[in-house]
């Protein structure tokens, strides 16, 4: 992200640090409220693990991770720290109540990209036409440029972490919806997870964007949520 943004704008400091400091504070808000949002749904499903760790906030600095967020910035990928879980302590069961708990960060995400959007809709906010014009923006379409990348960053994130694959929210997610049999067969691939995600992500760097599927599983749900949404 950081260094895409840097090519495009490195004649424009002005549109450059717009940029910055926008997707920055929609990426720190995203993040901070998905995390809080594991927390808080545990909470109150009878799981105060999160709590105990001091995680039932949106103080930032106590949901994101550094390397992650350094991570998220220069290379348009990363990750906040994990909220702690006892899926045996949640009332509804480990498998439904992980389910829930994993279910409300993305929820969040949209709620945020929902209430977000509002302004634009009600034209109290100008959204940008060009980040290259951006040095010449009135205070109205800097408010509406921090309101797009929220809106943007918020639903990107939910569509992403509810992709069915380890450890993103959507496997647990599945997990609570198919069949327990079925459920007993795919839990082992848990711990292959994180390394797919990592080939998935590296893929259309190797290759120049020649083989990109997160890009095709993203870009047409990302669509829909924004021609919803918007």
């Amino acid at each position: 992200m950081l260094i895409t943004a840097l090519s495009q704008f490195r004649d424009n400091p002005p549109a450059f640090f717009a940029f910055l400091i926008a997707s920055m504070a929609a990426l720190v808000a995203g993040l901070s409220f998905h995390e809080f949002s594991h927390a808080w749904s545990a909470n109150q499903m009878g799981d105060d693990t999160a709590k105990r760790a001091g995680r039932l906030t949106l103080n930032p600095l106590k949901h994101l991770d550094p390397m992650g967020t350094v991570l998220m910035f220069v290379a348009g990928f990363g990750f906040a720290r994990p909220t702690p879980v006892n899926p045996y302590r949640l009332r509804p069961g480990p498998v439904k109540g992980r389910a829930l708990v994993a279910a409300a960060g993305p929820l969040s995400n949209f709620l945020i990209a929902a209430i977000a959007i509002i302004p634009l809709r009600l034209g109290l906010f100008d959204a940008p036409t060009s980040l290259n014009q951006i040095g010449n923006a009135s205070g109205s379409e800097l408010v509406g440029l921090g309101l797009v990348f929220l809106v943007f960053l918020n639903v990107t994130l939910a569509v992403f972490n509810l992709i069915p694959i380890p450890p993103l929210d959507g496997f647990d997610v599945m997990l609570g919806i198919i069949p327990s049999a079925l459920r007993q067969q795919i839990e082992p691939l848990r711990q292959y997870g994180p390394a797919g995600i990592i080939i998935l992500l590296i893929l259309p760097l190797a290759t120049g964007g020649a083989i990109n599927p997160l890009g095709a599983i993203l870009r047409p749900m990302l669509d829909a949520v924004f021609r919803l949404i918007a």
